[in-house]
């Protein structure tokens, strides 16, 4: 129907479990070809793919059984049955601990994310991980700059790429993907200055595209399916060079610090 507006995410078939040293440009382009209706790519095609394969293809991983536990952690994890050392981790990679008490250690990253456990996790590391935990990607932009070249040599076509994680949300239960690291697209769509449907010139209103791209390749690709990459279709963007960086709000605006 004219003035129709459809959405589709296709999530990548047969991807492997990924390991350090993994070229993964080459393992996504492989998935491209072989997914029904991702081929021929189009130009209003995102790419998002999950921050844990993007860590374990960099070696963004950390062996818990070579890491000493300090006084802090030790303390926080007896008393909220924490393992110390995953504990020590989040801290080493903190640039600073937002809070530590309850039950929760909330950390801002090197990048200037917020977030639990400075995106340390354990989970989805692999069937043979043991102790591993993943980091997150030291350079998430550059991560996704290098898939998206992959993808356009294999196909010909400028493909933006957006890497995700999970994060919670203030005041909110559960959690949601978000962009942490972007190629090809401007993550905000700033829209002060726009009149709205009736008239009104909006002031303050800035749309998380990035985020939202993450958001819904996620409903497609789970928490438990083995499925970390996904193609979204037919949703608006501008394409430029975006960074990460221009999502996080800086500490001078922060109603919270």
């Amino acid at each position: 129907m004219p003035g129709e507006a459809q959405i589709r995410v296709l999530a990548l078939a047969g991807i492997p479990e990924i390991r350090i040293g993994d070229d993964l440009g080459d393992i996504i382009a492989n998935a491209i070809a072989r997914t029904p209706a991702a081929v021929p790519l189009t130009t209003d095609d995102v790419l998002v793919v999950t921050q844990k394969i993007v860590s374990k293809a960099e070696g963004a991983v950390i062996d818990l059984t070579g890491v000493v536990p300090g006084a802090d952690a030790l303390e926080f994890a007896a008393r909220y049955d924490k393992d110390p050392r995953q504990v020590q981790v989040v801290l080493n990679e903190a640039r600073r601990v937002v809070r530590m008490e309850n039950g929760v250690l909330i950390t801002e990253t090197p990048h200037g994310f917020v977030c639990a456990n400075g995106g340390v996790d354990a989970s989805n590391v692999g069937p043979d991980s043991g102790s591993l935990v993943t980091l997150l990607p030291r350079d998430p932009d550059a991560s996704a700059g290098r898939i998206r070249s992959a993808v356009h040599a294999r196909f010909g076509v400028d493909v933006p790429v957006v890497v995700s994680d999970s994060f919670g949300r203030p005041w909110r239960w559960g959690i949601v993907d978000v962009a942490i690291g972007v190629s090809g697209l401007l993550p905000l769509d700033d829209l002060r200055g726009v009149a709205d449907a009736d008239g009104r010139v909006m002031k303050s209103t800035v749309r998380a595209v990035a985020d939202e791209f993450a958001s819904a390749a996620e409903l497609a690709l789970g928490k438990t399916a083995g499925r970390p990459v996904a193609l979204v279709r037919g949703a608006p963007f501008t394409r430029g060079d975006g960074h990460i960086a221009d999502i996080v709000i800086p500490r001078e605006n922060d109603l919270f610090p």
